[in-house]
């Protein structure tokens, strides 16, 4: 199939200003930063900081914090709320609340594609990030291949209700002007009313003649395809908003002595600089890494079969990577890696120094129940259900 690059579109002027929607934006109000960047209880008690270096961030210290880490979610927010729910740090009453407290998140990247609700999840997660901070936890992400695929202009692997997600998204967000932030947060809130609107009108047609009502339905939905795809473009190009979102997260992310990364970190990467590869993707991403071309896309970090997002020789059975290679690549205690689904579920490699998690869990991949790896003092362990109803957890040994 041919792919979509349409993100050379010009960004379309700024519509009228709307009447802005509230929303609560401190679910914790009794809860504040102090100056070191460390957390103050309401009643003063001091919390161990998490410290945060490099913008995006690329090292950070998580002392005494339990992490978990959840794999490729491909646009489907119903497993990826069972996933949270399982990894203990999503409440199960609809509410979509923090319940984590001090714990870490990490997402392993290709939130994109497959799947129709993308920014819905991107926003569940940015806004359990906001209440995760106010309890002493975290969320973090790490970009995958689908997410620069997308910023390329890409879309060959984009479900069509993405594409309506996207121009529902544009439409709703004018409504918000120049707070992004607030839009995007509240995103997660009322994206089901919007896909549900969307519904009723295509479904609203009585007893009219057939023939007619198809011929109608096929000029409208071309028409919203159309409009989906240039919404897309202009919220994916490097410099869109949603492309500007992305650039908040890593390609390779170090938390204590643990490495996370989507596809695979090799020797050379990691003699090229980590920082480097997190900040030239996130320029590019935002659209000032720029030549006379347009922007310059960082190949080490997001083309090729060993590029950061691409690698899958971690993930093959046989590998062509020796062990010193390996112990080159992490300089850590394990990495932990998603991109290849995984049909025996979450498992380790090369003594466990090797974490592969992606196990499908997309309906548009494998359908998988989630698993979820959980990481306590540098020791891991897979959780995963008994139950199609997830009503009954299981949790493998530390290793």
């Amino acid at each position: 199939m041919a792919s979509l690059c349409l993100n050379s579109l010009p960004l379309p002027p700024s519509s009228q200003p709307q009447p802005k929607k509230l929303v609560e934006t401190s679910l914790f109000p009794s809860v504040s930063y102090n100056s070191t960047n460390g957390l103050v209880k309401g009643g003063g008690e001091s919390l161990k900081p998490i410290v945060i270096s490099g913008n995006p961030p690329t090292y950070v210290s998580a002392p005494g914090r339990r992490i978990v880490a959840v794999g490729d979610l491909h646009g489907d927010l119903e497993q990826t709320r069972c996933a949270l729910e399982m990894a203990g740090v999503l409440s199960n009453d609809g509410q979509d609340l923090w319940v984590g407290g001090e714990t870490v998140l990490v997402q392993l990247g290709d939130i994109l594609d497959r799947g129709e609700d993308e920014i819905a999840i991107l926003s569940l997660l940015r806004s359990l990030d906001i209440q995760a901070k106010s309890q002493g936890g975290a969320v973090f992400q790490v970009n995958g291949n689908h997410e620069t695929m997308n910023v390329e202009g890409d879309f060959r692997y984009v479900d069509p209700g993405s594409f309506d997600e996207c121009s529902d998204f544009l439409e709703y967000s004018d409504e918000y002007q120049d707070d992004w932030d607030e839009a995007f947060i509240n995103w997660i809130g009322v994206s089901s009313r919007w896909k549900e609107n969307q519904k009723s009108t295509q479904n609203y047609w009585g007893p009219w003649n057939i023939v007619k009502v198809v011929m109608f339905l096929n000029e409208l939905f071309v028409g919203q395809r159309q409009k989906g795809v240039i919404a897309r473009s202009i919220l994916m190009r490097p410099g869109g908003k949603l492309a500007c979102e992305l650039a908040r997260h890593s390609i390779v992310l170090k938390i204590n002595d643990w490495v996370f990364c989507h596809g695979g970190l090799l020797p050379h990467h990691v003699e090229y600089g980590i920082d480097r590869i997190n900040r030239e993707v996130s320029l590019w991403m935002r659209g000032l890494n720029e030549t006379d071309d347009g922007p310059r896309i960082p190949f080490l970090a997001t083309r090729g079969y060993d590029s950061v997002v691409w690698n899958r020789l971690y993930s093959r059975d046989s590998s062509e990577l020796e062990d010193y290679q390996i112990e080159q690549a992490i300089d850590a205690r394990a990495m932990v890696v998603g991109h290849t689904p995984q049909m025996e579920g979450v498992n380790c490699k090369y003594n466990c120094n090797i974490w592969r998690i992606d196990v499908g869990m997309s309906s548009g991949v494998l359908n998988s129940m989630p698993e979820v790896l959980e990481i306590r003092d540098n020791k891991a362990r897979v959780i995963k259900s008994k139950s199609s109803a997830y009503s009954e957890l299981q949790a493998a040994d530390y290793t």
